[in-house]
């Protein structure tokens, strides 16, 4: 591997909560050494000018870790490929995917779970840890073998929006897993309630003439999974918290102390049920968008810690599948190339401060996989995003590099553009 000088940055640390001025120097593949002066006195024998980077003040921090990124392989790689995903992920600065098993076939054996991999290590810039199911296609029926699936290297154990109805079949994949030290991520909705929904229930659904889902199908949701957690010890995380109806809960299991996290999406974080509008399709994601009181109550749970982890949520769906009324519409929207822009949001707006926002996309995430990196510090991993947060641009779907273009942020103007992304200290993406 070669050698890497980053100079003039400003470097957010999410570890120590910091924005410091600063350098960076890379050695076979990790940072080697953090410089407190932005221009320190390395010798060009040393470090060649090809291989040093004026950041020329801009920020560098640590790489995303995207936990819930649907890769369509295999079953439905006219949606979304590895090597697209990968692409996308490398332009929107993340620098590792955490892919889920809802693919076709579901990724509940061994043997797909290999196939994964070897199609990831190929096809990928970036570097991709999947997830397997928790039980047999998905189904809620019959638990997967989590310790074959584990030797096979799945991170965790999702069976995504499939919820598992059967509390008897959760609780004994749960005490499974916790006998193992399995991550289970859940996706927390009661699935008698939510049924069918396809926004939030309300004013604005009966307005359109849409079916709602209540809020309440979240708490309960997530009041039953934190009973059984209880219950089995096991670890625990929430892919989607949306309402603020199950803050009180998962701040309960907190103070509890038992070992559970919680995520949120960029789009809860940044859209409200409004936006849908005019039955604007590219708007449907699931859980529906929130109310304004719900975002604003999220973004606080996210700014005080209480919730961990934000994520894209990245769901390629066909234009065909999105040109349909909108309760027919497939639910989804890409997020991996928008996930930083969008996110940027936040930070121009005061809500959250940049090492806050890296400790939930990057930090956090990686703690709770077990991960090494996520942070700025010496000998971590150089997985690293160097980006312009001041740089405006509007949004063109047709220039994402995902094969899918359903992204609800079309057209929309954002500032935060990435001008170079690094996995273990090369270069995987460079701006124009």
């Amino acid at each position: 591997m070669t050698d890497l000088l980053i100079t003039n940055a400003r470097l957010v640390d999410p570890e120590g909560d910091t924005i410091r001025p600063g350098a960076l120097l890379v050695r076979n593949g990790v940072i080697a050494e953090i410089f407190d002066t932005p221009t320190p006195d390395v010798s060009h024998d040393l470090i060649p000018d090809h291989n040093r980077r004026d950041a020329n003040n801009r920020f560098v921090a640590p790489g995303i870790v995207d936990i819930g990124v649907k890769v369509c392989e295999p079953g439905e790689r006219h949606k979304e490929s590895f090597g697209s995903a990968g692409m996308a992920a490398a332009a929107g600065g993340v620098t590792t995917i955490v892919t889920r098993p809802d693919t076709l076939p579901a990724i509940d054996t061994p043997e797909v779970l290999e196939f994964i991999r070897r199609r990831a290590n190929e096809a990928a810039p970036v570097k991709v840890l999947p997830m397997a199911a928790l039980t047999k296609g998905r189904e809620g029926r019959e638990m997967t073998e989590i310790g074959f699936l584990m030797d096979a290297g799945a991170v965790a154990f999702t069976d995504c929006d499939h919820v598992v109805s059967d509390t008897r079949v959760l609780s004994r994949a749960m005490t499974y897993a916790r006998s193992l030290g399995a991550l289970i991520i859940s996706h927390p909705q009661d699935p008698g309630l939510s049924r069918g929904g396809a926004v939030t229930s309300g004013k604005f659904a009966t307005l359109r003439g849409l079916p709602g889902v209540t809020p309440m199908a979240e708490r309960m949701g997530l009041d039953r999974d934190i009973a059984l957690v209880e219950m089995t010890g096991v670890r625990y995380h929430a892919d989607q918290i949306t309402t603020s109806r199950a803050l009180p809960a998962l701040e309960r299991a907190k103070a509890n102390g038992f070992d559970v996290t919680a995520g949120t999406s960029m789009h809860h974080l940044t859209l409200n049920e409004l936006d849908v509008s005019d039955y604007r399709t590219f708007f449907k994601v699931k859980p529906p968008l929130r109310s304004e009181e719900d975002r604003q109550a999220i973004i606080q749970a996210v700014a005080s810690g209480l919730i961990d982890v934000i994520c894209s949520m990245h769901t390629p769906q066909d234009e065909e599948s999105k040109r349909l009324p909108y309760e027919e519409a497939a639910s989804g929207a890409v997020g991996l190339e928008t996930m930083m822009p969008v996110m940027l949001r936040l930070y121009h707006s005061g809500d959250l401060t940049l090492p806050g926002l890296f400790r939930a996309m990057a930090l956090n995430p990686s703690r709770r996989l077990g991960l090494d990196t996520g942070r700025i510090a010496k000998g971590a991993p150089a997985d690293l995003v160097l980006f312009d947060a001041d740089k405006p641009m509007i949004l063109d779907r047709f220039k994402l590099n995902s094969k899918s273009k359903n992204t609800p942020f079309d057209g929309a103007r954002l500032q935060g553009k990435v001008i170079e992304t690094f996995v273990d200290g090369l270069s995987v993406y460079r701006s124009a």
